[in-house]
């Protein structure tokens, strides 16, 4: 637009942000003696985060390109420290050894039958006037965690990877033994396509990014637009974190800087380790390939946008691939900023408060995941700006700076591992990741903690006028929210029935693809994850980077300044509460939902599955949880009744996992969410049962729902005695 109307449109927005028109609660919260106390330093808070100060950070996170373990990485690490101290935080940088890749030498030729070259690559990302793309430390495309190799042999191609199109595979009598599989990005995590393909007995896979999914099909590509432009390519980690996140030699342990070789699983016999090579490549790279398979016509719902007809292969093109892939332990390093709590608070001193957001990037990563480091670090302000009035917490708080997320959650998995023992008092952890692509605010949480975030949203104003919540309900209802593109967000629960009925905003359970995995699916520590998004083609290539944020994302960073807020307040609220707002109401009555799912999906299958004993526990749940309700609305009568009710509210979602851990994969122990064995980012709701029914396995679903009965009667036996 002309410079005059992007003028007006920045003093507008600014304009609605102004502390004088900060919305405050017109109720009471859920867990306050004093709302309107909270609501004065919920105001204080809000007066500080700063659109301009946001986007002077964002600019200097994503000055140079910052894989984790690099220089540029600690220098990034180095920066948020320096910030937490300015705001009065006690700050710490932490170390980690873990085992990562890089590397060494990526090439790929493809020939048809008549032994004619049809392309050699990867072709170099580009478009013209980009002013990034060319700095000499972007990591050429490729994939954490594969095998190095040099193959020969046909492509197949096998649409999105998923175990139901290798099968269509074979139905058509097409194996992919001995072959290299060329899948797309979608539907599943990366690493799920990997590990199929390796079941499968395929040599390598190549991951491209089709223009359907991101591309000019979905819009116009960059840089005239947000989409994928044809040379860009989406890296990504293959870790099998559907088994387990963090480093992959530390299962269940702290990769901490000292810990001795012996210590550690060897990699070759890691579980989370991928045996196959696999590597992303560019929709430009793609095309010949795909452009020269013989055989079948795909089905129709595997046809991309490239303009030709899709053939599943098999005959026609023949690739030579050759990956070497650069291991070692490496460095990397988390940044903690600590906020202790008032001497005169009456919380168990492991009431933590954690919040967090990766640093880490594959190449500059303005979107993901800096947009959320700016964002933490405005609320951050926010809060050293009410340390400096004098206000403490009744909780510790905890800011953290997670590195090395990309390559497998890793450095807040080794984090959790370290504090395991505190982390089982911790009240809630907040996660940010993709901060801001875009206006529309979207959510995913534990059920306990859902109406928690609707409350939060409801109080910070929107740079579209009235509340982020009001604008997340008017995107909803016209389409717009797109939560869990990239992160994973299941989209295809059951509807609630405790929640179908109202215009509320809907907000996704927690799968993986971000660091709550280990606090919630190993600990169980209640967890929240928020962002703004938008249109997103640029996802984890070179293009994503403060050029294209500027022009696409949010050009005032006013969706910094509300994501800052939005967070802030999430923290603060938890940190304060008198009596920790959980609506374990509702999640009583999703889990009945759940059961209800897995009864119709068992008889679809034509399995036997008696859930009368789980629908009881459920039942009784709901009503312990409104007995439970009452009394955090009354409030106990003293601080100190309120810190005994806290610790029995906060065991309640500790009372959800398994000591066991979940079939074939026991790190992940939340009876109730876990990331898909066959999806790895999406939420596969009662894991244990759901996935025993995928497999046909009656048996296993029968012992694993009463692995979620015996689950139900300990949360109710708490929620009993903490109504009493």
């Amino acid at each position: 637009m002309p410079p005059r109307l992007l003028l007006a449109g920045l003093s507008l927005s600014l304009a609605v942000l102004s502390p004088a028109q900060t919305p405050v609660p017109t109720q009471n919260l859920l867990g306050f003696r004093d709302a309107a106390a909270q609501a004065r330093v919920d105001r204080d808070f809000m007066a500080v985060p700063d659109a301009r100060l946001a986007g002077e950070a964002l600019k200097a996170l994503t000055a140079a390109p910052h894989i984790a373990g690099s220089k540029e990485d600690y220098a990034t690490a180095l920066y948020v420290a320096e910030k937490f101290r300015a705001a009065g935080l006690e700050t710490k940088i932490t170390p980690y050894r873990v085992w990562l890749n890089l590397p060494g030498r990526v090439s790929l030729e493809a020939r048809d039958g008549a032994g004619k070259v049809l392309m050699t690559g990867p072709t170099p990302e580009h478009v013209e006037g980009d002013r990034f793309e060319d700095d000499p430390r972007v990591t050429p495309g490729f994939n954490g965690s594969s095998a190095s190799g040099d193959v020969t042999a046909p492509v197949v191609y096998a649409n999105y990877g998923r175990p139901e199109d290798f099968d269509h595979l074979d139905a058509l009598g097409i194996g992919v033994r001995g072959k290299i599989v060329l899948v797309r990005y979608g539907s599943n995590f990366r690493g799920v396509k990997a590990f199929i393909a390796e079941q499968r007995g395929a040599k390598a896979v190549l991951i491209y990014s089709d223009p359907a999914d991101d591309g000019y099909y979905r819009g116009e590509a960059y840089p005239k637009g947000p989409y994928r432009p044809d040379t860009g390519i989406q890296r990504g980690s293959i870790q099998y974190m559907f088994e387990y996140p963090g480093d992959v030699t530390t299962p269940g342990i702290a990769s901490t800087a000292d810990l001795p070789d012996s210590s550690r699983t060897p990699p070759e016999r890691a579980a989370s380790m991928p045996k196959i090579m696999a590597t992303p490549i560019s929709y430009h790279d793609a095309a010949p390939i795909l452009g020269g398979l013989g055989g079948p016509e795909v089905p129709r719902p595997w046809q991309g946008a490239l303009p030709f007809n899709y053939h599943v292969g098999g005959q026609g093109v023949t690739v030579h691939l050759v990956l070497q892939q650069n291991y070692s332990l490496t460095t990397i390093w988390d940044v903690t900023g600590n906020i202790d709590p008032d001497p005169a608070s009456r919380e168990d001193k492991n009431s933590w408060v954690v919040a967090g957001n990766h640093r880490d990037a594959w190449v500059y990563g303005a979107v993901d995941p800096n947009s959320g480091t700016a964002a933490m670090l405005e609320a951050v302000h926010g809060v050293g700006a009410l340390l400096k009035q004098g206000w403490k917490p009744k909780r510790r708080i905890l800011f953290c700076s997670w590195d090395a997320e990309e390559e497998g959650l890793i450095g807040s998995t080794e984090w959790a591992e370290e504090k395991a023992e505190h982390l089982g008092g911790a009240v809630a952890y907040f996660n940010t990741d993709v901060g801001v692509s875009g206006p529309n605010f979207d959510a995913a949480a534990v059920p306990s903690l859902k109406e928690f975030v609707r409350s939060v949203a409801r109080e910070v104003p929107s740079p579209k006028g009235g509340t982020v919540y009001d604008q997340w309900v008017k995107a909803q209802a016209a389409g717009e929210g797109r939560r869990g593109a990239n992160n994973g967000f299941n989209e295809q629960r059951p509807a609630n029935s405790a929640t179908a009925a109202k215009a509320e905003a809907k907000i996704g359970d927690l799968g993986s693809g971000s660091d709550y995995s280990a606090f919630i699916q190993h600990l169980g520590v209640p967890s929240t994850d928020v962002g703004s998004d938008g249109p997103y083609g640029v996802y984890h290539s070179v293009f994503d980077n403060y050029q294209w944020f500027v022009q696409n994302a949010d050009p005032t960073f006013v969706y910094e300044q509300q994501q800052a807020r939005v967070f802030g307040l999430e923290i603060l609220h938890m940190a304060d509460a008198d009596v920790l707002p959980y609506d374990y109401v509702t999640y009583a009555q999703e889990i009945g939902d759940y059961l209800e799912a897995a009864k119709k999906k068992a008889a679809e299958a034509g399995l036997s599955l008696d859930v009368k004993a789980a629908e009881s526990a459920a039942r009784e749940m709901v009503s312990a949880a409104e007995a439970v309700h009452a009394r955090q609305v009354a409030l106990p009568a003293s601080a100190a009744d309120d810190a005994a009710f806290n610790l029995k509210l906060r065991q309640v979602e500790a009372d959800l996992l398994s000591p066991e851990g979940l079939p074939h994969r026991p790190w992940y122990k939340h009876t109730i969410y876990a990331p898909g064995e066959y999806t790895g980012y999406a939420a596969v709701v009662i894991p244990g049962v759901n996935e025993a029914l995928d497999a046909k396995d009656g048996v296993r679903a029968q012992a694993q729902l009463g692995v979620v009965t015996a689950a139900l009667q300990r949360a109710t036996a708490t929620l009993q005695a903490a109504a009493r």
